[in-house]
Protein backbone atom coordinates (compact mmCIF):
# COMPACT_ATOMS: atom_id res chain seq x y z
CA UNK A 1 0.00 0.00 0.00
CA UNK A 2 1.35 3.68 -1.08
CA UNK A 3 1.85 5.99 1.10
CA UNK A 4 -0.57 8.35 1.52
CA UNK A 5 0.99 10.94 3.40
CA UNK A 6 0.86 13.50 0.51
CA UNK A 7 -3.24 13.99 0.08
CA UNK A 8 -4.86 16.72 1.53
CA UNK A 9 -7.38 15.67 3.50
CA UNK A 10 -11.36 17.24 2.43
CA UNK A 11 -12.96 17.89 6.19
CA UNK A 12 -15.32 14.26 5.55
CA UNK A 13 -12.12 12.91 5.12
CA UNK A 14 -10.41 13.00 8.71
CA UNK A 15 -10.88 9.83 9.97
CA UNK A 16 -9.52 7.80 6.62
CA UNK A 17 -6.67 10.58 6.64
CA UNK A 18 -5.74 9.86 10.21
CA UNK A 19 -6.23 6.10 9.58
CA UNK A 20 -3.70 6.61 7.02
CA UNK A 21 -1.15 8.79 8.64
CA UNK A 22 -0.77 6.02 11.39
CA UNK A 23 -0.20 3.19 8.72
CA UNK A 24 1.85 5.00 6.81
CA UNK A 25 4.02 6.16 10.20
CA UNK A 26 3.64 2.27 11.95
CA UNK A 27 5.32 1.11 8.43
CA UNK A 28 8.49 3.57 8.98
CA UNK A 29 9.01 2.69 12.53
CA UNK A 30 9.02 -1.18 11.47
CA UNK A 31 11.57 -0.04 8.68
CA UNK A 32 13.70 1.83 10.98
CA UNK A 33 13.52 -0.01 13.78
CA UNK A 34 13.54 -3.35 12.64
CA UNK A 35 10.54 -4.93 14.50
CA UNK A 36 8.17 -6.90 12.57
CA UNK A 37 4.32 -5.11 13.42
CA UNK A 38 2.89 -6.40 10.18
CA UNK A 39 -0.10 -7.84 12.08
CA UNK A 40 -0.88 -4.33 13.56
CA UNK A 41 -0.80 -3.22 10.13
CA UNK A 42 -2.94 -5.26 8.80
CA UNK A 43 -5.37 -4.98 11.21
CA UNK A 44 -5.23 -1.37 10.88
CA UNK A 45 -5.30 -1.42 7.07
CA UNK A 46 -8.51 -3.78 7.78
CA UNK A 47 -10.19 -0.62 9.56
CA UNK A 48 -9.44 1.57 7.10
CA UNK A 49 -10.97 -0.49 4.11
CA UNK A 50 -14.01 -0.40 6.00
CA UNK A 51 -14.09 3.33 7.25
CA UNK A 52 -13.35 4.13 3.42
CA UNK A 53 -16.08 2.09 2.52
CA UNK A 54 -19.04 4.20 5.32
CA UNK A 55 -17.52 7.38 4.02
CA UNK A 56 -17.08 7.42 0.50
CA UNK A 57 -20.21 5.06 -0.37
CA UNK A 58 -22.35 7.42 1.38
CA UNK A 59 -21.37 10.75 0.33
CA UNK A 60 -23.42 14.17 0.36
CA UNK A 61 -24.07 16.36 -3.10
CA UNK A 62 -21.74 18.70 -1.53
CA UNK A 63 -19.38 16.23 -0.27
CA UNK A 64 -18.81 15.39 -4.29
CA UNK A 65 -18.61 18.88 -4.88
CA UNK A 66 -15.69 19.30 -2.56
CA UNK A 67 -14.02 16.04 -4.30
CA UNK A 68 -14.94 17.39 -7.96
CA UNK A 69 -12.24 20.35 -6.69
CA UNK A 70 -10.24 18.60 -5.01
CA UNK A 71 -6.73 20.34 -5.67
CA UNK A 72 -5.35 16.40 -6.59
CA UNK A 73 -7.29 15.20 -8.55
CA UNK A 74 -6.51 14.76 -12.31
CA UNK A 75 -6.96 17.55 -15.26
CA UNK A 76 -7.36 17.17 -18.61
CA UNK A 77 -3.50 17.33 -19.29
CA UNK A 78 -3.37 14.54 -17.13
CA UNK A 79 -5.73 12.34 -18.34
CA UNK A 80 -4.25 13.24 -22.22
CA UNK A 81 -0.55 11.98 -20.58
CA UNK A 82 -2.17 8.59 -19.11
CA UNK A 83 -4.49 7.46 -22.31
CA UNK A 84 -2.65 9.19 -25.19
CA UNK A 85 0.43 9.38 -26.96
CA UNK A 86 2.06 11.92 -30.00
CA UNK A 87 -0.19 14.96 -28.12
CA UNK A 88 0.58 17.95 -30.26
CA UNK A 89 -1.15 21.11 -28.78
CA UNK A 90 -2.31 23.95 -31.28
CA UNK A 91 -2.92 26.93 -29.90
CA UNK A 92 -4.94 30.36 -31.04
CA UNK A 93 -8.43 31.18 -31.83
CA UNK A 94 -6.70 33.08 -35.08
CA UNK A 95 -8.82 36.04 -34.09
CA UNK A 96 -7.54 37.41 -30.79
CA UNK A 97 -5.22 34.89 -28.75
CA UNK A 98 -4.66 31.80 -27.15
CA UNK A 99 -6.45 30.82 -24.35
CA UNK A 100 -4.51 28.92 -21.92
CA UNK A 101 -8.19 27.83 -19.76
CA UNK A 102 -8.85 25.27 -22.66
CA UNK A 103 -6.27 23.21 -24.19
CA UNK A 104 -6.60 20.98 -27.18
CA UNK A 105 -4.70 19.32 -30.10
CA UNK A 106 -4.38 15.80 -31.81
CA UNK A 107 -3.21 12.72 -29.93
CA UNK A 108 -3.21 9.33 -30.90
CA UNK A 109 -4.93 6.54 -28.71
CA UNK A 110 -5.21 2.80 -29.98
CA UNK A 111 -3.92 3.60 -32.91
CA UNK A 112 -6.18 6.14 -34.16
CA UNK A 113 -6.02 9.97 -34.32
CA UNK A 114 -8.38 11.97 -32.10
CA UNK A 115 -8.59 15.67 -31.46
CA UNK A 116 -8.48 15.85 -28.25
CA UNK A 117 -9.71 19.52 -25.63
CA UNK A 118 -10.60 20.35 -22.11
CA UNK A 119 -10.59 22.88 -19.54
CA UNK A 120 -7.41 23.46 -18.32
CA UNK A 121 -7.28 24.13 -14.45
CA UNK A 122 -3.32 25.09 -12.47
CA UNK A 123 -2.43 23.20 -9.59
CA UNK A 124 -0.59 26.51 -7.81
CA UNK A 125 -1.42 30.12 -7.51
CA UNK A 126 0.77 30.74 -10.47
CA UNK A 127 -0.42 28.39 -12.70
CA UNK A 128 -3.73 29.03 -11.52
CA UNK A 129 -3.26 32.81 -12.85
CA UNK A 130 -1.88 31.45 -16.18
CA UNK A 131 -4.82 29.10 -17.13
CA UNK A 132 -7.51 31.67 -15.35
CA UNK A 133 -8.36 28.67 -13.23
CA UNK A 134 -10.09 26.93 -15.54
CA UNK A 135 -12.65 29.75 -16.48
CA UNK A 136 -12.22 30.40 -20.20
CA UNK A 137 -12.25 33.35 -22.33
CA UNK A 138 -14.35 33.66 -25.95
CA UNK A 139 -10.79 33.05 -27.33
CA UNK A 140 -11.05 29.43 -25.82
CA UNK A 141 -14.10 28.56 -26.98
CA UNK A 142 -13.70 29.89 -30.56
CA UNK A 143 -10.10 27.79 -30.47
CA UNK A 144 -12.24 24.52 -29.72
CA UNK A 145 -14.30 25.30 -32.62
CA UNK A 146 -11.48 25.85 -34.75
CA UNK A 147 -10.23 22.38 -33.51
CA UNK A 148 -13.18 20.80 -33.72
CA UNK A 149 -13.64 22.22 -37.64
CA UNK A 150 -10.44 20.58 -38.58
CA UNK A 151 -11.72 17.49 -36.89
CA UNK A 152 -14.62 17.39 -38.94
CA UNK A 153 -12.52 17.98 -42.19
CA UNK A 154 -10.30 15.17 -41.73
CA UNK A 155 -13.19 12.97 -40.30
CA UNK A 156 -11.31 12.75 -37.01
CA UNK A 157 -13.39 11.81 -33.72
CA UNK A 158 -13.65 13.94 -31.08
CA UNK A 159 -13.06 13.55 -27.01
CA UNK A 160 -13.84 16.48 -24.98
CA UNK A 161 -13.02 17.14 -21.31
CA UNK A 162 -14.76 19.38 -18.81
CA UNK A 163 -13.47 20.67 -15.68
CA UNK A 164 -14.96 24.41 -15.21
CA UNK A 165 -16.32 26.58 -12.40
CA UNK A 166 -17.87 28.53 -15.64
CA UNK A 167 -16.79 30.79 -18.42
CA UNK A 168 -14.89 34.09 -17.38
CA UNK A 169 -17.84 36.33 -16.48
CA UNK A 170 -15.06 39.36 -16.73
CA UNK A 171 -15.67 42.84 -18.77
CA UNK A 172 -12.54 42.02 -21.69
CA UNK A 173 -14.35 38.33 -21.84
CA UNK A 174 -17.71 40.38 -22.38
CA UNK A 175 -16.54 42.77 -24.70
CA UNK A 176 -14.93 40.02 -27.31
CA UNK A 177 -18.33 38.31 -27.08
CA UNK A 178 -18.16 35.52 -24.34
CA UNK A 179 -22.00 34.45 -25.33
CA UNK A 180 -22.04 34.50 -28.60
CA UNK A 181 -18.79 32.49 -28.65
CA UNK A 182 -20.65 29.79 -26.21
CA UNK A 183 -23.71 30.10 -28.18
CA UNK A 184 -22.05 29.69 -31.89
CA UNK A 185 -20.63 26.37 -30.48
CA UNK A 186 -23.79 25.03 -29.29
CA UNK A 187 -25.20 25.32 -32.84
CA UNK A 188 -21.54 24.15 -34.23
CA UNK A 189 -21.53 20.97 -32.27
CA UNK A 190 -24.41 20.09 -32.83
CA UNK A 191 -23.99 19.71 -36.82
CA UNK A 192 -20.51 18.57 -36.62
CA UNK A 193 -20.41 15.24 -38.79
CA UNK A 194 -17.46 13.40 -37.01
CA UNK A 195 -18.45 11.47 -33.47
CA UNK A 196 -17.96 13.72 -30.35
CA UNK A 197 -17.74 12.23 -26.67
CA UNK A 198 -17.80 14.10 -23.42
CA UNK A 199 -16.50 13.78 -20.09
CA UNK A 200 -17.35 15.64 -17.44
CA UNK A 201 -14.25 15.20 -15.09
CA UNK A 202 -14.41 17.70 -12.36
CA UNK A 203 -16.79 20.76 -12.43
CA UNK A 204 -19.11 20.89 -14.87
CA UNK A 205 -20.27 24.57 -14.10
CA UNK A 206 -23.20 25.82 -16.84
CA UNK A 207 -22.70 27.54 -20.06
CA UNK A 208 -18.66 27.46 -19.83
CA UNK A 209 -19.26 23.68 -19.66
CA UNK A 210 -21.62 23.65 -22.47
CA UNK A 211 -19.37 25.62 -24.39
CA UNK A 212 -17.37 22.09 -25.33
CA UNK A 213 -20.26 19.85 -23.94
CA UNK A 214 -22.69 19.08 -27.52
CA UNK A 215 -21.91 15.17 -28.12
CA UNK A 216 -23.02 11.97 -28.80
CA UNK A 217 -22.07 10.69 -25.62
CA UNK A 218 -22.11 12.03 -22.33
CA UNK A 219 -20.41 10.75 -19.08
CA UNK A 220 -19.79 12.18 -15.85
CA UNK A 221 -17.19 11.03 -13.57
CA UNK A 222 -18.77 9.68 -10.44
CA UNK A 223 -17.82 12.75 -7.98
CA UNK A 224 -17.93 14.89 -10.68
CA UNK A 225 -20.80 17.38 -10.98
CA UNK A 226 -22.63 19.23 -14.05
CA UNK A 227 -24.95 21.85 -13.78
CA UNK A 228 -26.74 25.59 -14.14
CA UNK A 229 -24.96 26.73 -11.28
CA UNK A 230 -22.50 26.41 -8.87
CA UNK A 231 -24.22 25.50 -5.13
CA UNK A 232 -22.84 28.41 -3.76
CA UNK A 233 -23.74 30.85 -6.43
CA UNK A 234 -27.59 29.18 -6.30
CA UNK A 235 -27.08 29.82 -2.40
CA UNK A 236 -26.58 33.32 -2.96
CA UNK A 237 -29.13 34.31 -5.01
CA UNK A 238 -32.06 31.76 -3.17
CA UNK A 239 -31.17 32.35 0.41
CA UNK A 240 -28.91 34.94 0.29
CA UNK A 241 -25.72 33.61 2.44
CA UNK A 242 -23.11 31.01 0.85
CA UNK A 243 -22.92 28.53 4.08
CA UNK A 244 -26.57 27.24 2.43
CA UNK A 245 -24.38 25.69 -0.46
CA UNK A 246 -24.92 22.22 0.30
CA UNK A 247 -29.00 22.71 0.44
CA UNK A 248 -28.81 24.40 -2.85
CA UNK A 249 -26.31 20.82 -4.09
CA UNK A 250 -29.02 19.05 -3.15
CA UNK A 251 -31.84 20.66 -4.69
CA UNK A 252 -29.99 21.18 -8.29
CA UNK A 253 -29.63 17.41 -8.44
CA UNK A 254 -25.92 17.65 -9.94
CA UNK A 255 -24.44 14.42 -9.07
CA UNK A 256 -23.52 11.80 -11.83
CA UNK A 257 -26.70 9.78 -10.24
CA UNK A 258 -28.85 12.26 -10.51
CA UNK A 259 -28.00 12.96 -13.93
CA UNK A 260 -28.01 9.74 -15.09
CA UNK A 261 -31.71 9.13 -13.43
CA UNK A 262 -33.17 12.13 -14.70
CA UNK A 263 -31.65 11.00 -18.71
CA UNK A 264 -29.69 13.91 -18.98
CA UNK A 265 -26.14 12.11 -19.51
CA UNK A 266 -25.55 8.29 -20.99
CA UNK A 267 -23.23 7.05 -18.29
CA UNK A 268 -20.89 7.24 -14.75
CA UNK A 269 -17.62 6.60 -14.96
CA UNK A 270 -16.71 4.67 -11.45
CA UNK A 271 -13.71 6.16 -9.98
CA UNK A 272 -11.25 4.25 -7.29
CA UNK A 273 -13.01 4.60 -3.62
CA UNK A 274 -11.85 7.93 -2.55
CA UNK A 275 -11.48 9.98 -5.96
CA UNK A 276 -9.99 10.10 -8.78
CA UNK A 277 -6.84 11.41 -7.19
CA UNK A 278 -6.30 8.40 -5.05
CA UNK A 279 -5.37 6.53 -8.66
CA UNK A 280 -5.46 8.55 -11.35
CA UNK A 281 -4.25 5.50 -13.73
CA UNK A 282 -7.57 3.44 -12.57
CA UNK A 283 -9.64 6.45 -13.25
CA UNK A 284 -8.56 6.92 -16.88
CA UNK A 285 -8.46 3.29 -17.85
CA UNK A 286 -12.32 3.76 -17.49
CA UNK A 287 -12.28 6.92 -19.71
CA UNK A 288 -10.29 5.01 -22.18
CA UNK A 289 -12.89 1.86 -21.93
CA UNK A 290 -15.74 4.05 -22.65
CA UNK A 291 -13.74 5.90 -25.79
CA UNK A 292 -12.85 2.52 -27.27
CA UNK A 293 -16.25 1.07 -27.03
CA UNK A 294 -18.30 4.02 -27.90
CA UNK A 295 -16.13 5.53 -30.98
CA UNK A 296 -16.45 1.70 -32.20
CA UNK A 297 -19.97 1.98 -32.52
CA UNK A 298 -20.47 5.71 -33.50
CA UNK A 299 -18.37 5.17 -35.96
CA UNK A 300 -20.57 2.84 -37.78
CA UNK A 301 -23.40 5.24 -37.48
CA UNK A 302 -23.44 7.44 -41.21
CA UNK A 303 -22.99 10.58 -40.63
CA UNK A 304 -26.69 11.95 -41.52
CA UNK A 305 -28.12 9.97 -38.74
CA UNK A 306 -25.31 10.60 -36.14
CA UNK A 307 -26.37 14.52 -36.57
CA UNK A 308 -30.08 13.04 -36.30
CA UNK A 309 -29.48 11.11 -33.18
CA UNK A 310 -27.37 13.84 -31.77
CA UNK A 311 -30.15 16.30 -32.30
CA UNK A 312 -33.36 13.67 -30.81
CA UNK A 313 -30.70 13.50 -27.45
CA UNK A 314 -30.16 17.22 -26.63
CA UNK A 315 -34.33 17.94 -27.61
CA UNK A 316 -35.22 15.28 -25.09
CA UNK A 317 -33.54 16.72 -22.01
CA UNK A 318 -35.43 18.55 -19.91
CA UNK A 319 -38.94 16.88 -20.71
CA UNK A 320 -40.93 15.62 -17.70
CA UNK A 321 -44.23 14.85 -16.90
CA UNK A 322 -45.87 16.98 -13.57
CA UNK A 323 -47.02 14.05 -10.98
CA UNK A 324 -51.11 14.24 -10.93
CA UNK A 325 -52.61 15.69 -7.75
Amino acid sequence: MASHSHIPGLDFEKPVIELERKIDELKGFTTREDLNMSGEVKKLEAKLAQIKKEVYENLTPWQRVQLARHPRRPYTLDYIDMLMTDFVEIHGDRHFADDKSIIGGLATMNGEKIMVMGHQKGRDTKENLVRNFGSPHPEGYRKAMRLMNMAEKFSIPIVTFIDTPGAYPGIGAEERGQAEAIAYNLREMATLQTPIIIFVIGEGGSGGALGIGVGDRIYVMENAYYSVISPEGCAAILWKERSRSPDAAKALKLTAKDLFDMGIIDGIIKEPLGGAHRNPQEAAENIKTAITKDLEALKKIPKSKLIEARYAKFRSIGIFDEPSK
